[in-house]
């Protein structure tokens, strides 16, 4: 994606708050982050949850037992795209805080990670990772933010942090 003055796909985002949270981000931010990380027309929804609610999610739809930060629901067979981000706000929280960064900068790396998610990008080999990594490192420099990928960011770890979901397996 070329920085500098790209016009932003149209998209439409409903943010549903599932829980009391502290820190949690607010509509406008969501739109500003989904904005800068979308390439294409979309319908995206984004739930911000508990740690119970997160956890029902991934073991129904992962078979995993454990409240991950994201969870990204892509439905390809739907023109425009249309997807759904699950965010898990005591899970976020605790991880912006033990990295030592701001909890919206973590928010903002995760909504920019679920966008990406939902475009087709993935990071199941080496080079897909890559690429999504740069991805996202471009983005969140675009908005301000530290690279998430940089020497003081967390060890990217799919397998422990975050999970996918294909819309076609639901």
């Amino acid at each position: 994606m070329p920085s500098g003055s790209r016009r932003p796909a149209p998209f439409s985002l409903s943010v549903q708050y599932a829980t009391v949270q502290p820190g949690v981000p607010s509509r406008s931010q969501f739109r500003r982050w989904v904005g800068r990380a979308l390439q294409r027309p979309a319908a995206i929804v984004i739930r911000v949850t508990d740690e119970p609610e997160a956890r029902a999610l991934n073991q129904r739809f992962r078979g995993k037992d454990y409240a991950p930060n994201v969870l990204t629901f892509p439905y390809p067979e739907f023109k425009p795209l249309r997807g759904d981000i699950v965010l898990c706000a005591p899970v976020v929280a605790r991880e912006a805080r033990e990295a030592g960064k701001p909890v919206l900068a973590h928010y903002a790396h995760l909504t920019v990670h679920g966008v990406l998610h939902l475009q087709g990008h993935d990071h199941e080999d080496e080079a897909e990772a890559a690429k999504m990594e740069r991805l996202e490192s471009q983005i969140m420099r675009a908005l301000g933010y530290a690279d998430p990928y940089g020497s003081q960011a967390p060890n990217h770890k799919p397998e422990t942090a975050h999970g996918e979901m294909d819309g076609r397996s639901r």
